[in-house]
C-alpha cells in the first residue's frame, strides 16, 4: 500500500500527526521520508475537503522546528562519539562520507547550511545533530531552523495542494473532451458504417437489376 493510500484510510487529525511526527523524528536525525508523507498529504489534501492545507502545513512546519531542535540538543549532548554509533547503526545515511560532507557544508556556510538543508535530503537529516556536534549558537541554529522549517514545509505544501487541484481540474476537462469525442466518434462511425451499408444495398439492387436482363 503506498503512503497516500494508506493516509487516505485514516482520520484528518491523525493525517496532521502522522505528518508532524514523521517529519519532527527524520529532523532529530532518524532516516524517515518525511518528504514523501508530506508530499502524499498534501496532494490528499487537494481531492478531500476534510485536509485543511493550512493546518497541514502549520502541523509539517511545526514538526520540522521541534524535531531540528531536539536533534541539536542531543548532538550538543552526544558530540562526535554519537555520530560514529550513528554511522554503525546507519551505514547508508551516516556513514563517513556522508558525515564529512555534511560537515563540509556546515563550516563553509554556517547558517546557511542549516537552512538549505532543509531542502536537501541528505543535510535534512544532519541539520539539527550536526549543528550540536559543532556547537554553533542555538540562536543561530533556531533563526535557520525556523525559517527553513517553514519555507519548506509551508512552501511544498501550498505547492503540491495547488497542483493536485490543477492537474485534478485538467483530468476533469480531459474526461468532458474524452466524452465528447468519444460521441464524435461515435457518430461518424455510425454515419460511415451507415453509409457503406447503403451503397452495398444499391449495389446489389443494380447487379439484380442487370441479371433480370440476362436471364430473359
Amino acid at each position: 500500500m503506498h503512503v497516500q493510500e494508506w493516509l487516505d484510510t485514516v482520520p484528518p487529525a491523525a493525517v496532521y500527526a502522522v505528518v508532524s511526527l514523521v517529519i519532527g523524528l527524520e529532523s532529530l536525525g532518524i532516516p524517515l521520508p518525511g518528504e514523501i508523507v508530506l508530499v502524499s498529504a498534501a496532494l490528499l489534501s487537494s481531492q478531500h475537503s476534510d485536509i485543511n492545507p493550512l493546518i497541514l502545513g502549520a502541523c509539517a512546519s511545526l514538526g520540522a522546528v521541534i524535531g531540528d531542535s531536539i536533534g541539536y540538543a542531543i548532538g550538543r549532548k552526544g558530540g562526535r562519539p554519537l555520530l560514529a554509533w550513528l554511522g554503525k547503526k546507519f551505514p547508508r545515511h551516516f556513514g563517513e562520507g556522508h558525515v564529512a560532507t555534511a560537515e563540509r557544508s556546515f563550516q563553509k556556510w554556517g547558517m546557511w547550511a542549516v537552512f538549505f538543508g532543509r531542502f536537501i535530503a541528505l543535510l535534512r537529516i544532519f541539520a539539527g545533530p550536526l549543528a550540536g556536534v559543532l556547537r554553533m549558537p542555538y540562536w543561530k541554529f533556531l533563526i535557520a531552523n525556523f525559517l527553513g522549517g517553514v519555507i519548506w514545509a509551508g512552501g511544498t505544501t501550498a505547492g503540491v495542494y495547488y497542483v493536485g487541484l490543477v492537474a485534478e481540474s485538467y483530468l476533469k476537462k480531459f474526461s468532458f473532451v474524452g466524452l465528447g469525442a468519444a460521441v464524435l466518434i461515435g457518430i461518424a462511425s455510425m454515419l460511415i458504417v451507415k453509409r457503406k451499408a447503403k451503397r452495398a444495398t444499391e449495389e446489389k439492387e443494380a447487379a439484380e437489376q442487370e441479371s433480370v436482363p440476362a436471364a430473359d
